[in-house]
């Protein structure tokens, strides 16, 4: 019995000290920080129904995490100093026409994406049935997306914008430096950013103007959490960053 106490003790130790090892490593992680100067973009991807509005398809695993940060406001706060500011937006959105539905070759959230008709349009050229549909914007977002300051690329297709024109976009109106939000925040979000990262942009993200699925046994909006902070450059709160953007 001794034999058998001493070595869950044992374990428990190692346990402890391995916790504690690894947060202390997490905590001397560097912070390079992120200065707000006039080459830096905010980029929103999914700012769409299906992900944002209880009737969306989605609501049901995101809700939750929508909820907890209350992520609408403070994506739509973010829509609102870019206003007033005049800095740039870019919408990143996600569509499905059609064609993508006879794609051969699908991951798991592709399937399920096409399986509930999640960013569903009849058709790239034709805005039928389109609004008010779950592909359509929040409304509360339509009076800044339709404001000159936005600019809405090509949709991307599954979480990255490496089908899409978004770093083209970019670079072709002089921006290296990105302030990221949206939707959804261990796919298309965390997608966005490595991307973004890897095509050399400096990428921050503002962690609050997301949120992610909250499934038994996994949380995607705190496996996010974790890689926003070892990849980007700083990551904000929604409040810290509008103070900043207030400043320009």
């Amino acid at each position: 019995m001794t034999f058998k106490l001493d070595k869950m003790k044992n374990s428990m130790m190692l346990i402890a000290g391995l916790f504690t090892a690894f947060t202390t490593v997490f905590a001397q992680l560097p912070d390079p920080g992120f200065t707000i100067d006039s080459n830096t973009a905010i980029v929103i991807t999914d700012p769409q129904n299906d992900f944002l509005s209880p009737n969306g398809v989605a609501w049901g695993v995101v809700g939750e995490s929508v909820q907890e940060n209350n992520t609408v406001a403070h994506i739509e706060a973010l829509f609102k100093v870019a206003k007033q500011k005049n800095i740039t937006v870019f919408v990143s959105p996600h569509y499905y026409y059609p064609h993508d539905h006879t794609w051969k070759i699908e991951g798991a959230l592709e399937t399920l994406m096409h399986n509930i008709k999640m960013f569903d349009r009849t058709d790239a050229l034709s805005t039928q049935g389109f609004e008010g549909s779950g592909a359509d914007w929040l409304d509360k977002y339509k009076k800044y997306i339709n404001e000159g300051n936005v600019i809405v690329t090509n949709p991307h297709k599954i979480y990255g914008p490496e089908s899409n024109d978004l770093a083209l976009q970019l670079r072709k109106h002089g921006f290296n430096k990105v302030i990221l939000a949206g939707m959804s925040a261990n796919l298309c979000t965390e997608s966005h950013m490595r991307d973004l990262v890897e095509e050399g942009f400096e990428v921050s993200v503002v962690k609050d103007a997301t949120a992610g699925a909250i499934l038994p046994g996994m949380n995607a909006y705190e496996a996010a959490l974790i890689n926003f902070r070892m990849i980007a450059s700083h990551v904000f709160s929604t409040e810290e960053v509008v103070k900043l953007l207030k400043k320009l």
